[in-house]
């Protein structure tokens, strides 16, 4: 009798609770790598990833006021080192790099212009994403200023880039991406934009989307380097460690390099 009562409430115990998950808060441009990284780093340790993607500044925003990711992998240095600066973070570790390439419509052309001169032509719809929200869009602008410091536009080119750029993602009030979608790709697609500055990662994946579109170069001289930082939340915990030393190695640098990063 006895040994029956106690298989009957070994039976009804409460189950063990599942260990909870890293979770990860990541650069929108950096989901479909930082997927792969956590399926192989989850395989290798036996832990599970809860990945949560948006614009870094956004995110970063987020934290400040109170979330509490363990790992927040940004696509800029700046936004990591406010948490750094904030208390909220260890040290901020470059991990991965970027670079701006133009996403743009079937039956655009430079029609023998310069990029930037094209770009200026008021009938050319320029898209971005938006500063300071997502450095997607500081990059842009950045590209902008080096455009007219060449001397390739005119002065106050810059200004004029900015003004009519379309800030059409990374915003507090843009819509959400479509659920598995290339944002980019749709909005160049729909004609919302005939030229897009973005990363060149977000720019091959949304052309594989949508064959139709270009990717087109942007020189050297005015393109910008996007450097990628990495920090643990404090206190940082071995399962955080883990990840960034997973992410640093060189399975999650392979990983990357397939995804058209660039080593940090």
């Amino acid at each position: 009798m006895a040994m029956g009562a106690a298989g009957a409430a070994a039976q009804t115990a409460a189950p063990v609770a599942a260990p909870a998950a890293l979770s990860v808060y990541a650069a929108g441009s950096l989901r479909a790598a930082l997927d792969e990284v956590a399926r192989q780093f989850e395989q290798a340790q036996g832990m599970r990833v809860a990945m949560s993607y948006g614009a870094s500044g956004l995110l970063k925003d987020r934290i400040l006021g109170g979330e509490a990711p363990q790992v927040f992998a940004s696509a800029n240095t700046e936004h990591p080192q406010a948490l750094v600066a904030a208390g909220r973070a260890g040290n901020m570790l470059p991990f991965t790099r970027n670079a701006l390439c133009v996403l743009a419509a079937p039956g655009f052309s430079l029609q023998g212009q310069t990029l930037g001169q094209r770009l200026l032509d008021p009938a050319v719809k320029l898209g971005t994403s938006t500063p300071q929200a997502d450095p997607s869009g500081d990059y842009a602008f950045t590209m902008f200023e080096k455009l007219e410091a060449t001397g390739s536009t005119g002065p106050g080119s810059a200004e004029a880039l900015k003004r009519k750029a379309l800030q059409l993602t990374g915003g507090p009030n843009s819509p959400k991406p479509p659920a598995g979608r290339n944002v980019y790709g749709d909005l160049v697609a729909s004609g919302q934009a005939d030229a897009f500055i973005t990363y060149c990662t977000n720019a091959s994946a949304a052309r594989r989307e949508h064959p139709q579109l270009q990717v087109l170069a942007v020189p050297a001289a005015v393109n910008v380097s996007a450097v990628y930082g990495l920090v643990l939340l404090n206190p940082a915990t071995p399962p955080a460690q883990a990840y960034a030393q997973f992410l640093l190695g060189p399975q999650g640098q392979a990983v990357l390099a397939a995804h058209g990063f660039s080593a940090p």
